[in-house]
């Protein structure tokens, strides 16, 4: 490692843990406008793009300019980043890395990826090679501190391997990519080999970790576990936590950026160091919102009130560790995973059921599930997937069919038609999702306010 580029990481360290010592929301708020101001400035006069989409409109009045999604991001991204890359460009260097899973190619020093698209639809993603270094200051500084004092051996399982993480390894830090890809015996085998202190994957992924520990197959128990990429399902923490005696830690990344982390107390928080979260209010009751998020911490491919597909709910009480930045109670998924039904008085009008709720009423029903799926089909049909042993099978769906039956009752739903099936899920290029809705729904309002 160059000094210089570890110096940048370091710096960024330094700077995070620096800004955790805010204690004051107001001073917060304050140094965070400030720092929007100035990066407003800069990706005006850098971006063609903005500079046209804001036209007419002072970098003071930023909130008030036009909201975008991945659409307008991928449509617009030869003019939208600063530094020339066109999309074609990119999307054939992310396509080739992918098909050799040779993931070090940059263009210049650029490193570029490609989203997991659970919605179909493909992002792209470019980093410089500074932002690179301060995201990875950042990160330790967040996830491991003290990282820069002490040997750790981090375990990363991801489905594509990237520069951006591999800039973790700095000093005393080693870092290993486990491809997600490959079969599960090889990577418990390479787990037993390596035997990291630290393992980062997705809650499946970790739950596989789990089965092997118990079964003995693999003798490594890490000293901190980071759950990334999918949403973290309270039946897989459990699992997890008890696999290992263990907290799960959590991040919440994708291509718009470093968006929260866990605190030593095993709350997320939003990194409002770095980003700017506004808030559509979904369910103002139950603190649900769909995330507008403004970076300031990047200048090449630039990220301002991205309107991303996903639904947050705050949480009500304050954190422990009095860190003033927003505390997440959970991340429900993606919006397109709203269960939509019939409504009892009206059949014609649609009820949105929120798949947190789902997946606690299915969780609730019987201490035997161990891991389950549910999918909306139709509009009054829903396939349910169940690991759950023979034993206790029947008993188990006909709870779950009442529970579900009553939670429709309660949110004022037809009754709707449940088909149970036996759990099955194949590792692969698919994220996980406990509860994701398959049925087209065409001239349904949207709640989230798109249609």
């Amino acid at each position: 490692m160059k000094m210089k580029q570890l110096a940048l990481t370091a710096s960024a360290y330094i700077r995070t843990r620096m800004l955790g010592r805010i204690r004051s929301r107001d001073q917060l708020l304050q140094w965070q406008e400030k720092q929007i101001v100035r990066h407003i400035a800069r990706v005006r006069a850098l971006s063609a793009y903005y500079r046209e989409l804001w036209q007419g409109l002072p970098d003071e009045q930023w909130r008030s300019f036009p909201v975008i999604d991945k659409s307008d991001m991928m449509t617009h991204f030869d003019r939208l980043n600063t530094i020339g890359i066109r999309k074609d460009e990119a999307m054939n260097a992310a396509l080739r890395a992918e098909q050799t899973r040779d993931f070090r190619p940059e263009i210049g020093s650029v490193t570029v990826g490609l989203s997991s698209g659970t919605s179909g639809n493909r992002g792209l993603f470019l980093v410089s090679e500074r932002e690179r270094l301060a995201w990875a200051g950042t990160v330790l500084a967040k996830l491991l501190p003290g990282a820069f004092a002490r040997r750790e051996r981090v375990a990363f399982f991801l489905r594509a391997n990237s520069n951006l993480y591999q800039s973790v390894n700095q000093g005393r830090l080693q870092f290993v990519y486990f491809d997600l890809l490959a079969p599960a015996d090889k990577l418990i085998a390479q787990m037993n080999a390596y035997r990291p202190t630290v393992v980062v994957a997705p809650p499946s992924m970790l739950r596989i970790i789990g089965e092997a520990h118990r079964s003995g197959s693999m003798n490594v128990r890490p000293n901190r576990l980071i759950s990334v990429a999918e949403v973290l399902d309270p039946l897989d923490r459990l699992y997890i936590e008890e696999s290992f005696i263990r907290p799960v830690h959590q991040v919440y990344q994708c291509t718009e950026g470093f968006l929260a982390a866990t605190c030593e107390h095993g709350t997320l928080h939003l990194n409002e160091d770095i980003v700017h979260i506004e808030k559509e209010v979904v369910d103002a009751e139950l603190g649900k919102f769909v995330p507008i998020v403004t970076d300031f911490s990047r200048i090449t491919q630039p990220i301002i009130r991205y309107r991303l597909n996903d639904m947050l709910t705050e949480r009500r009480e304050p954190c422990p560790c009095g860190s003033p930045y927003t505390a997440i109670e959970s991340i429900d998924g993606r919006c397109d995973d709203l269960f939509y039904i019939p409504a009892a008085e009206d059949p014609a009008r649609f009820i949105p059921i929120f798949p947190d709720f789902i997946s606690r009423t299915v969780i609730r029903a019987s201490e035997h599930i161990e891991e389950y799926e549910v999918e909306q089909l139709a509009a009054d049909h829903v396939r349910i997937s169940l690991r759950v042993e023979a034993a206790h099978k029947q008993l188990t769906e006909r709870t779950v069919e009442g529970m579900m039956q009553e939670l429709c009752r309660q949110a004022g739903c037809v009754p709707i038609r449940i088909d149970f099936a036996p759990y099955s899920n194949e590792r692969g290029d698919r994220k996980l999702r406990r509860v994701r809705r398959t049925m087209r729904t065409a001239n349904i309002p949207d709640p989230v306010g798109r249609g």
